[in-house]
């Protein structure tokens, strides 16, 4: 046992942070790694149980979580997104939900052994996926966009109705085998419903008015939305349990649709507080259980209970609500596998076993095993099975990660073309269609738009691209772009051409502290590559082999030479930057700017040879 509440909190949260950088770092589903470490402590090692050792607040704990997840994860939910996609994410919210929730049941009833009331209320409970489990299978498979709006969509969108449909089936039953059924209770649900949805649409728009009129000062707007959603959340759940998730996904989505800058502004705060909620409620939730409630999982009702569910109703449900609704067979059999539980399902499922308990189902303590088997199963398969089947229906955007360059000029279209050539993926962004006419004669991809733009970023995949690039003539729009997208391409990824000015010595602009990474070397502005190009220097690469090795290569080079990027053996690209430290070995492959005097060798012994 730890030695305070205190340690306890610390430890949680270091191992929370650790699983996610170890998952990182092997290129494993990160939630996979989470459920061992939080078994590993909790019921095996026996060194925390934070269900018991944070007594009442444990509840509060992770029911505050899990709203403050939800909302983040529907505050991405615009419905610019939706282009396209209207038809088979309407279809798996609700048709698909109603089938999965019917087939749920009758398979908890007849495989699992509960009985019709439990049954039904699990049913409904486990149609949801949710952003805890789907948004880091997301970031990790790199599907293309279509599957993974949709799978993001679905997620997001169901997960209150799960709740919501464990709290109907509830209501429906209590009023069924009631001696004296009285109708007002399952009014009091719709009632609290509906309200929860007004009052998180209320929510949003009145915090949005807030910030768009200036009432609310920059400092105080991330405090302000947090102390929001706990409120929208809390006082719809004390109305009716469950339905605070309801109101807060209502307040997300009206936030994520009104337009407001400072909250696209403050969505990567709220991403980097997700993800480490989302580590530590894991952690907690995986280490409250009961090494009885592991043993019992290997039960042959529980185990053919979870294989039905993966194998057969996830699959039909999905098969059976998108008929005609333009998904081709591939993405089909992707979303149709793809539906790990995660949180909600964890949390919703322990409340239920308790009430159901109370009303005298006895079945229902098996309710918290068959939710851990379900959710454990899921989360392995589908963890390590989403990358691999996503590149067999060619659905993933796995290979060499791609750069993003922003401006079109000559210099910038011979580096793409470079990077072309090494069988990288590139696009250039610009918003001005003369400039374009470089890359198009060129034949290398573009996107006419300013990268700025809010045009731009609904419509333009950036998933292939990992590096970032501003090289335009303005200084201060590249160390603009470059701190845009510095929190999503991360700060080793973004770069920007350097700002110096030879007639100064330096910068004479103060965005030289600004932005990304300075691109090659503080020496080589723009107009100095541009030159080169114009007095026909070429792209070359040089492999370093052990009879050619790097010293030997820094020996040879031009003084004129720049070093632009070294692609590793494994395909991996590493810019040149002052700040890079990566030294090339054996292997890596030097792309680099260099004079034309050795093609001009080349052509005149080639001459030589012919005379």
């Amino acid at each position: 046992m730890v030695p305070s509440l205190l340690f306890e909190i610390m430890l949680i949260g270091l191992l929370g942070i650790g699983s996610q950088w170890l998952a990182w770092r092997y290129r494993m589903p990160a939630i996979v790694v989470m459920s061992i470490t939080g078994l590993l402590v909790g019921p095996i090692l026996g060194i925390i149980n934070p269900e018991e050792d944070f007594g009442r607040l444990y509840s509060s704990i992770i029911s505050v979580a899990v709203a403050i997840i939800l909302f983040e994860g529907s505050l991405n939910l615009s419905f610019k997104e939706l282009r396209g996609l209207g038809k088979p994410v309407f279809r798996i919210s609700t048709v698909g939900a109603f089938i999965a929730w019917i087939l749920g049941s009758l398979t908890a009833h007849y495989i699992a052994g509960l009985s019709w009331a439990v049954a039904f209320v699990i049913g409904g409970l486990f149609i949801v996926t949710g952003p805890t489990v789907i948004m880091p299978l997301l970031r990790q498979s790199k599907l293309k966009p279509r599957p993974a709006k949709i799978l993001k969509w679905e997620g997001i969108i169901v997960d209150p109705i799960g709740a919501l449909l464990a709290v109907f089936a509830f209501e429906i039953i209590a009023y069924l085998t009631s001696t004296t059924p009285d109708g007002s209770a399952l009014l009091l649900f719709f009632a609290a419903s509906i309200f929860a949805a007004i009052f998180g649409w209320l929510c949003g728009r009145g915090i949005g008015w807030m910030f768009e009129t200036g009432h609310v000062p920059e400092f105080l707007k991330s405090p302000a939305v947090f102390v929001v959603v706990i409120l929208c959340f809390t006082i719809a759940d004390e109305i009716m349990h469950e339905t605070g998730l309801l109101s807060v996904t209502a307040m997300g989505m009206t936030l994520a649709n009104m337009g407001i800058s400072s909250v696209s502004d403050m969505r990567h705060f709220k991403e980097n507080i997700t993800i480490l909620l989302i580590s530590a409620i894991f952690i907690m939730l995986t280490a409250s259980l009961k090494m009885d409630t592991l043993l019992h999982i290997f039960n042959p009702n529980i185990i053919g209970y979870v294989l039905l569910m993966m194998f057969a109703v996830r699959p039909l449900s999905i098969f059976l609500s998108t008929i005609g609704s333009g998904l081709t067979t591939n993405e089909k059999f992707l979303v149709g596998w793809i539906a790990p539980r995660g949180i909600v399902a964890l949390t919703v499922s322990s409340y239920f076993a308790s009430v159901l308990t109370e009303a005298g189902y006895e079945d229902a303590s098996i309710l918290t095993t068959l939710t851990f088997g379900l959710v454990f199963f899921t989360v392995l398969a589908h963890g390590f099975s989403i990358g691999w089947l996503a590149k067999k229906l060619n659905l993933s955007m796995e290979g060499r990660p791609g750069s993003l360059i922003v401006g079109s000029n000559k210099f910038t279209v011979e580096l793409a073309k470079s990077l072309i050539k090494a069988s990288v993926p590139v696009i250039i962004v610009d918003n001005s269609w003369e400039r374009l006419r470089i890359a198009r004669e060129s034949g290398v991809p573009f996107y006419h738009e300013d990268m700025l733009s809010e045009q731009t970023e609904y419509n333009l995949d950036t998933i292939p691209y990992e590096y970032l690039i501003s090289a335009t003539t303005s200084n201060s729009y590249n160390a603009l772009v470059c701190t845009t997208f510095m929190p999503e391409y991360g700060r080793t990824n973004v770069f920007k051409v350097s700002p110096y000015d030879r007639e100064y010595g330096s910068s004479k602009e103060i965005v030289s502290k600004v932005g990304g990474r300075v691109l090659f070397k503080k020496e080589a502005p723009l107009d100095d590559l541009i030159e080169k190009i114009e007095r026909g220097f070429v792209f070359r690469q040089t492999k370093i082999t052990e009879q050619y090795n790097y010293k030997q290569y820094l020996q040879d080079k031009d003084e004129e030479t720049v070093f632009l990027y070294l692609i590793k053996p494994t395909g991996q690209i590493k810019f040149y930057s002052e700040e890079m430290r990566t030294v090339p070995g054996v292997g890596d492959t030097i792309v680099s700017l260099m004079p034309p005097t050795k093609e001009k060798a080349k052509i005149e012994t080639r001459l030589e040879d012919e005379q």
